[in-house]
């Protein structure tokens, strides 16, 4: 009996504070979508989002691709039952209307419950997955979640400073971009003179990020940077100008110019790609300009490229 009091009280502090979950929405760092965590959660350590003491209750937030949330709602319409013991439903937010689903699983050997939400935004699709375990479940409840859920919020911006502060090197020269969106919260970025709802293809734009381990030999890094370059999304009709092994910073490094089309209207563009070798990580820009914007654009992505310092 002793146990239980303790797990009953919190389980009224948390019923009791439903209620007023509408008020200020959390937003994790350099993301548009927030919510309201439920009592007992707290900034997660380790992802965007929250978790509580142990980190056995999680709450996942991150962004998607607009065309995300469309697809859920045509799966939703289609089979609006759910399968395979999986319950669909959904939930009015100030975020707008959000699709949401509950399933059984297993973390381990954990039993656990695990919820999916998914609420439209401007120019992206937000996402929600929690992850309860069975023995919190009587706490974080159905109900409990349902409200928090209820809470999602959208912010129309996040700060410059903001999203450069998460990075793990500094950028100190932006070199006119005004437009500032996180890609990957703390690793990756992307500057233009574009917006996301109009498209970014038109204008110049670079994405700036981290990559794993890559070959240490010159031979190989020249394939590696090839390749790499060969694979940028969006970029079609493609033929490779330029490649060659240069210094960016002191440190080895790689350049790869493209020559393609980009975007619905197949823009002739053409993009360089520098990836500066280290030794966990390497830094990875990838910069594109319609081609007769190109010979300013260049001056402006080396401008941002060399102003890339590391912090501390």
């Amino acid at each position: 009996m002793k146990l239980i009091r303790p797990l009953a009280a919190l389980a009224l502090v948390v019923a009791s504070a439903i209620p007023a979950l509408a008020a200020d929405a959390v937003y994790p760092p350099g993301l548009r979508l927030g919510m309201v965590p439920l009592v007992g959660l707290s900034k997660a350590r380790t992802f965007p989002g929250f978790e509580n003491e142990d980190g056995s209750v999680k709450v996942l937030i991150t962004e998607l691709p607009p065309a995300a949330y469309n697809e859920v709602v045509s799966a939703f319409n289609a089979n609006p039952a759910g399968a395979n013991g999986i319950k669909p439903d959904k939930i009015e937010t100030s975020a707008g209307l959000a699709y949401f689903t509950t399933e059984s699983g297993k973390a381990g050997d954990t039993l656990v419950k695990r919820y999916s939400m998914i609420v439209p935004g401007t120019g992206f699709s937000g996402y929600v997955a929690v992850q309860i375990p069975e023995n919190a479940s009587k706490i974080y409840t159905d109900d409990a979640v349902r409200q928090m859920f209820a809470t999602a919020a959208i912010r129309k911006e996040v700060s410059a400073d903001e999203q450069l502060g998460l990075l793990p090197f500094k950028i100190t020269d932006l070199s006119g971009f005004k437009d500032i969106r996180t890609l990957v919260p703390g690793s990756s970025i992307i500057l233009a003179d574009g917006t996301e709802s109009s498209g970014y293809e038109s204008k110049p734009f670079m994405i700036l990020g981290l990559i794993g381990a890559t070959p240490q030999a010159a031979d190989d890094r020249a394939r590696f940077a090839q390749e790499a370059a060969l694979q940028i999304p969006g970029l079609r009709e493609t033929r490779v100008t330029m490649s060659e092994p240069i210094r960016i910073n002191s440190q080895p490094g790689f350049e790869t110019r493209i020559d393609g089309v980009s975007g619905k209207d197949k823009t002739p563009v053409t993009v360089v790609q520098w990836i500066r070798f280290g030794g966990g990580t390497s830094l990875r820009i990838i910069a594109s300009a319609p081609r007769d914007q190109w010979s300013d654009a260049f001056t402006r992505f080396r401008a941002v490229r060399d102003g890339i310092q590391p912090k501390g």
